[in-house]
């Protein structure tokens, strides 16, 4: 409510005030509306920017300004009475509109400057499978995410090329990818950058490397081998897919646990059920109760290099 109170205030404040103390023509309530516009848009973006942002923007004002004086010295230096009686009358609200339009077009530039500029962990470079995966929504939504995210110009031209691919599955993905890069520049909480900057390498895995080691970051990705040439160069790695791991609940032999049991197993009178995880349980005698939930308590965990596989059994009454 204050927040309205103020931009009114402000819309109709300062027509008045440039008719009262400017000059009483239909030009000063113009330009007193326009200030009071000007006013409350300055208000509105300076809610929701960063600090570096209004530092930069103060740095655009002060450009601003330095364009007023340096009109200010030309019109007193003409022979032209009629425009520097016109400067004199309003060379007040040309000095404050370039102040803060300069602030404004500088903050509206704002966030091409800002991140990039110093290189560190901060920065955060997607790779294709990263952005095809999705979660990294979620996970800077969540906030496990932060920094700056980067996203180089040829992993968009790749996903380019999927989405326009004949193939349906890798249209499906590229049009995936290109639905991430959007839904993540949509973020108010983690600035996104695209970079331009052609890295050195002839495979996408060389060129996700060596853009992270220039810009000294960490790649956030899915994939495999995107992984291991990191770990070639010492290059820091977020892997969604590790994450998930770690975050796996813990099961222990002897736990007890309700499941449903949803189709029929390899075994005879094997059921098989699923953690919300998507952990796959062998239920031992679990056959019967296909279709529905069953109390079953955990014997023995098997860990591959496919994932982990639960063995249970149904609990005896």
């Amino acid at each position: 409510m204050p927040l309205w109170i103020f931009r009114v205030s402000a819309l109709i404040g300062c027509p008045f005030l440039m008719y009262a103390f400017i000059a009483q023509d239909a030009h000063s309530i113009f330009m007193g509306f326009l200030c009071g516009v000007i006013l409350v848009m300055a208000e509105h973006f300076l809610s929701s920017i960063r600090f570096l942002s209004a530092m930069i923007g103060i740095f655009g004002a002060l450009v601003g300004y330095m364009l007023y004086i340096l009109m200010d010295y030309t019109v007193a230096h003409m022979t032209v009475p009629d425009i520097i009686e016109y400067w004199q009358k309003y060379h007040i609200i040309f000095a404050a509109v370039l102040t803060v339009m300069g602030g404004f077009l500088t903050i509206i530039r704002a966030t091409e400057l800002e991140g990039l500029a110093k290189k560190g962990r901060h920065i955060k470079i997607a790779d294709m499978s990263a952005l095809i995966d999705g979660r990294i929504v979620d996970l800077c939504e969540t906030g496990f995410l932060g920094g700056v995210i980067v996203i180089p110009q040829f992993v968009l031209e790749k996903l380019n090329a999927a989405a326009s691919s004949k193939d349906p599955l890798q249209k499906a993905k590229g049009r995936r990818g290109l639905d991430i890069v959007t839904r993540l520049k949509e973020l108010k909480s983690v600035p996104v950058k695209i970079t331009s900057k052609a890295p050195e390498g002839e495979t996408t895995p060389e060129k996700l490397v060596s853009l992270a080691g220039y810009f000294k970051g960490e790649i956030v990705t899915i994939d495999f081998n995107v992984n291991k040439e990191a770990a070639i160069d010492n290059i820091p790695v977020l892997n969604i897919c590790d994450l998930t791991t770690a975050l796996k609940p813990v099961v222990l032999p002897g736990e007890n646990m309700s499941l449903f049991v949803m189709k029929e197993g390899k075994e005879k009178e094997q059921g098989i059920a699923y953690l919300d995880d998507g952990t796959m349980v062998v239920v031992e005698d679990g056959r019967k109760w296909i279709g529905k939930r069953a109390e079953v308590s955990v014997y023995s965990i098997l860990q591959t290099s496919a994932g982990r596989m639960i063995f249970a059994k149904i609990k005896q009454d």
